[in-house]
């Protein structure tokens, strides 16, 4: 089995590792020198991520404590993308699941690949018109709602107290629509 990706030719992929969010695969290759070489190949599920903001321009943020930092984070509602389902979709469920949160108004802001040594596309929404019921959040997650106006969010991702990439994101790219 001899494929190409780019410049790089592909001589054989042996699959590591793979559960519902993650898969690791090893790619044994010639590398666009020539030279023979392996790729390591990490698949997460596509998702979404949400940014609910109110009328009066406080945007709704979550904490939860992270298995991987070991810490907890503040970040936008995040999750993955269903069989099938569509990004919007996937952000209504997320949103209404993880904070009680139901939006009347959608801005789709597109989608990004955080990280380009990892093959994970997530979708970027913006709530608006929202009505707060409850939460009915995984039993992986323990979730507290912070309310925040704007311009404390903006703040706490330029200070780095926001370190998601995501969450960063889609606060830096509301304040660019608020002032265009």
């Amino acid at each position: 089995m001899s494929s190409k990706r780019g410049p790089w030719r592909v001589i054989d992929v042996k699959n590591v590792y793979k559960n519902s969010w993650i898969e690791v695969k090893e790619d044994k290759v010639i590398r666009p020198d020539g030279n023979k070489g392996i790729f390591g190949v990490v698949k997460v599920k596509s998702g979404v991520s949400v940014l609910p903001i109110d009328d009066n321009k406080n945007i709704y943020l979550i904490e939860q404590f992270r298995y991987v930092l070991g810490k907890k984070n503040i970040e936008a509602v995040s999750g993955g993308i269903e069989n099938k389902e569509k990004p919007l979709d996937a952000a209504k469920r997320e949103l209404k699941e993880e904070t009680g949160i139901e939006a009347k108004e959608w801005v789709d802001l597109g989608k990004i690949n955080p990280l380009t040594i990892i093959d994970s596309t997530n979708y970027l929404f913006i709530a608006k018109n929202l009505t707060f019921l409850n939460a009915s959040p995984e039993g992986t997650e323990n979730i507290k709602l912070l309310k925040i106006p704007l311009e404390k969010a903006i703040n706490w991702v330029m200070e780095g107290l926001i370190t998601n990439s995501l969450t960063a994101l889609l606060i830096l790219k509301i304040k660019e629509l608020k002032n265009s």
